[in-house]
């Protein structure tokens, strides 16, 4: 029977060794030896082969097994091979080495390595070796983030230059199935590292793929709102315009540049506007001839600079646009991208994704998915209900808990943000009333993380610890010259951080869900297999005949099929949406609803 993993091993002089692990590991942690040595061009062959004998004997294909997606899937993708199983190393050892499951394991209770300062590689070819400096995770603006195990100038940090070949794959594996077994709930452990590591392959996928853009559409769309491209260097005519529509209602000289916030704010000093920012809802207050041109402005600058021309030449390549999206890329296990600005896309351009000839964009997005993943982790058999019909917020109002749909949607919100004032602080007792599981998780998440604990996600992804800068602000309110700013400043960070635990069970329960329902569409949509005599697209083999992901936006997923699959795609995205739902909360009666649209255009799909 073939082996669980097959672990590609970097070697010297070119050459990639293949690990066979069996399942459950080797004995006592050791290190099989490897089966063979193969050079970087027969990689292709050899995962190709072993895939095919599989089948063929009625098994499923291995995992295939190694340090990072990015380091080897993109060129065995641009041999038009496609992996089913892998087994990402980096993504999993991040989530052992902090998950409260794995606790007590030798992997998380060994000191730093080069394991936990290996930073995510970019798609780029197999040959290249990849050094890139590590950086530390961002903690949504809260609390200073406390710095990943193994970054920095810690005393237990990584050897100095250690690379991705000074790692052992075989080795590492070993230790992760060793603390998955050991772990307090393996099963779920094992579903986050499956579904973690097919994010990865759907991540490479997207980005080999790349999303169908027109871009003489989009140069259309910017040259229509902000007037011809201009010269390098150079403003737009509307932006230009604009310009010296501040210039004239601040009495300013004509060197007065707009994109300087110093010398702006200075200008309007002295034209006596009394603004002390420049953010938009400190504007909109202000009776002022600037205001108006002012905040066009804005808008259209960041038209310019996040998605203008500058972005179309960068980004948009043989009629795609491809960004690097990171798996995991945010604490709680959201996505996150590199480049391109993809989770940020404004309507604005979206007219320019446009679907190839023949083929048409499926476009599915999760409705309140937050609120029903904090329903079936609570069990909250009142809340699922609430969910049933569709609109989840209108069933919350049906329930009698709220009397309008805008207070039962602010009153959710709040509860798994942390809004304890205004409208949300009145409405939430009632929730809390009606819905007491489900409120009672989220609170005693917060409570959990005003006391410096860690909480946990339904599969087992746990969140940091507050670091340093938190322990000394606690610290600091016990001192006995502490003040009242001292304790105000200590209750400040320990809310601050209850908000953030509240939170991460809740949105790193969601990111769980989307990628099981990310892992299920990838599959439905290779058993689809090729549609016949179908107009080819123009996205690269193995997709030119298929249906294939594109596009992923937290809750929302964009499927390029060819039109005579559209129906069928439909299908298996609803299907994927509901096994993802059995995957987390088993027969807990918890709807996951889509809003789903086949269209030429992205724009015309909400």
């Amino acid at each position: 029977m073939s082996p669980v993993h097959l672990v590609l091993s970097r070697a010297p002089a070119g050459t990639v060794r293949v690990f066979p692990v069996p399942d459950g590991g080797t004995p006592a942690g050791q290190v099989a030896p490897p089966e063979r040595s193969v050079s970087v061009d027969e990689v292709a062959a050899v995962v190709t082969d072993r895939e095919a004998a599989a089948r063929a004997r009625g098994e499923a294909p291995p995992r295939w097994t190694w340090d990072d997606t990015n380091r080897w899937y993109p060129d065995l993708l641009r041999a038009a091979v496609r992996v089913d199983r892998a087994h990402d190393l980096r993504l999993a050892h991040r989530i052992l080495k902090h998950s409260a499951l794995t606790a007590t394991s030798a992997l998380a209770t060994a000191p730093s390595g080069p394991w936990d300062a290996l930073e995510p590689a970019p798609a780029g070819p197999l040959s290249e070796p990849v050094r890139r400096a590590p950086q530390p995770d961002a903690l949504f603006d809260l609390v200073a983030a406390p710095a990943r195990a193994g970054v920095g100038n810690r005393p237990d940090g990584p050897p100095s230059g250690s690379t991705p070949d000074d790692l052992e794959p075989a080795a590492e594996l070993a230790a992760q199935l060793a603390a998955v077994e050991g772990a307090t709930d393996p099963g779920r452990l094992r579903l986050l590292l499956a579904a973690e590591s097919a994010g990865a392959l759907v991540a490479a996928e997207m980005h080999h793929a790349g999303m169908p853009w027109r871009a003489d559409v989009h140069d259309a769309i910017l040259t229509e709102i902000l007037g011809p491209r201009p010269p390098e260097g150079r403003r737009p005519e509307r932006l230009e315009a604009l310009a010296d529509r501040i210039r004239a209602a601040l009495d300013a000289p004509p060197t007065l540049n707009p994109d300087s916030h110093p010398d702006l704010l200075k200008a309007m000093q002295y034209a006596g506007v009394g603004a002390r920012s420049l953010r938009k809802w400190e504007l909109e207050k202000l009776d002022h001839p600037v205001v108006e041109p002012l905040l066009e402005y804005k808008n259209l600058y960041r038209l310019l600079t996040a998605n203008g021309w500058h972005w179309l030449d960068q980004w948009v390549r043989d009629g795609r646009f491809r960004t690097e999206y990171v798996v995991g890329g945010v604490v709680t296990g959201r996505w996150a991208s590199t480049g391109g600005g993809a989770l940020q896309l404004p309507r604005t351009v979206r007219r320019a994704a446009q679907a190839d000839p023949g083929w048409v964009l499926v476009v599915a997005d999760a409705a309140q998915l937050e609120p029903r993943v904090l329903a079936g982790m609570a069990a909250d058999e009142a809340m699922a209900a609430a969910g049933q019909a569709g609109d989840m917020y209108a069933g919350i109002v049906a329930s009698g808990a709220v009397e309008t749909r805008e207070l039962a949607k602010i009153g959710m919100l709040g509860a798994m943000y942390g809004g304890t004032t205004g409208a949300s602080g009145q409405v939430l007792p009632r929730l809390s009333a009606a819905f007491p599981r489900a409120i009672a998780l989220v609170e005693d998440a917060a409570r959990t993380g005003e006391r410096g604990g860690v909480v946990t996600t339904r599969l087992g992804r746990s969140s940091p610890r507050p670091g340093a800068a938190w322990d000394e602000v606690q610290a600091g309110a016990f001192a006995d010259a502490a003040g009242d700013d001292a304790a105000a400043r200590a209750r400040s960070y320990t809310r601050s951080w209850g908000r953030f635990t509240r939170n991460f069970v809740v949105q790193g329960t969601a990111a769980e869900w989307a990628l099981c329902w990310l892992a299920s569409i990838r599959r439905r949509l290779w058993e689809l297999g090729p549609e016949p005599d179908v107009r080819p697209g123009l996205a690269p083999a193995p997709f030119a005949d298929r249906a294939h992901l594109v596009f992923f936006l937290h809750d929302e997923v964009v499927v390029h099929a060819p039109a005579e699959l559209a129906d069928a795609v439909a299908h298996e995205v609803r299907e994927a949406a509901a096994e993802a739902g059995r995957l987390l909360f088993g027969d807990f009666p918890v709807a996951f609803p889509l809003t789903v649209a086949a269209v030429d255009s992205y724009a015309d799909a909400k």
